[in-house]
């Protein structure tokens, strides 16, 4: 056999393994499962308002500005992490840096508190 498809064997026999596992855990869980549909359940989530409605009315989109505040300053607090783990191996400038970032963010929270952004 040659050496070169020797090497993806391993890899090879993981994949069809996956392939496998996925396949019966994916029809196990249909045959097994306890179905009762309801037209609750059915029914498709339209972020809120009812999904019947006519698409020309009018909503309220105060919860797409809720929505995209939450990713903004979930995805800054994320960057927390790695500083914090990384705060012992830094020097002066690297904490300056972490509290300019902490206090912007505060200052943007501060700023969509003071104008109503998370007020309903």
């Amino acid at each position: 056999m040659n050496p070169f498809f020797i090497n993806y064997v391993p890899i090879l026999i993981v994949f069809v393994l996956s392939i496998f596992l996925s396949v019966i855990i994916l029809f196990s869980s249909f045959f097994l499962s306890f179905q009762n549909p309801d037209t609750e359940k059915l029914n498709a989530y339209e972020c809120g308002f009812d999904p019947f409605d006519d698409s020309r009315t009018n909503f309220d989109i105060k919860f797409y500005l809720i929505a995209i505040l939450f990713v903004i300053f979930d995805l800054e607090t994320m960057f927390l992490f790695p500083f914090g783990l990384s705060l012992s191996n830094t020097n002066t400038n690297g904490f300056w840096v972490l509290i300019d970032f902490i206090f912007e963010l505060s200052i943007g929270y501060i700023y969509a508190w003071k104008i109503g952004a998370f007020d309903w």
